[in-house]
């Protein structure tokens, strides 16, 4: 596995913000880090589709929202923090098991190419068990 999956509070945290930074960039019209639209979209969508501004810009939300719930920002109540993040956790172990089965196109419609799938167990499945192990984890920090 290229990532830990003992990442801590702050490092699960920073990486959950990094890829929505990295989405409102995709939103921006970037192709970064590939070449053009055509490999990113097979790589990291599945298909020919490139996904609205908006949907990258809502991903991009969700990502940033989850980084802040697992660093503790804002200061919420213990209980509310313990849900956001348990349900960050729930999310991407659901994620990271749909990728690992194949089946991310049930979330994803259309995400089925060849490329993507490889690209979805090799890496993208394994880096969200180590986010959702990280969120969890830090519900004891």
């Amino acid at each position: 596995m290229f990532v830990t999956t003992r990442l801590g509070r702050g490092q699960t945290a920073a990486v959950l913000v990094g890829i929505g930074v990295l989405h409102v960039m995709w939103g921006r019209g970037s192709t970064f880090p590939f070449s053009d639209r055509a490999q990113l979209n097979d790589t990291v969508i599945g298909r020919d589709a490139t996904p609205s501004p908006a949907a990258c810009f809502a991903v991009a939300g969700l990502l940033v929202s989850a980084g802040a719930l697992v660093a503790g920002v804002p200061s919420l109540n213990s209980r509310l923090r313990r849900v956001g993040v348990g349900t960050v956790a729930a999310v991407l172990g659901a994620r990271a098991v749909l990728g690992f089965a194949g089946r991310t196109d049930l979330v994803s419609p259309g995400s089925v190419s060849e490329r993507f799938r490889e690209t979805d167990r090799r890496y993208l499945s394994p880096l969200c068990v180590a986010l959702s192990l990280g969120a969890a984890r830090s519900l004891r920090d």
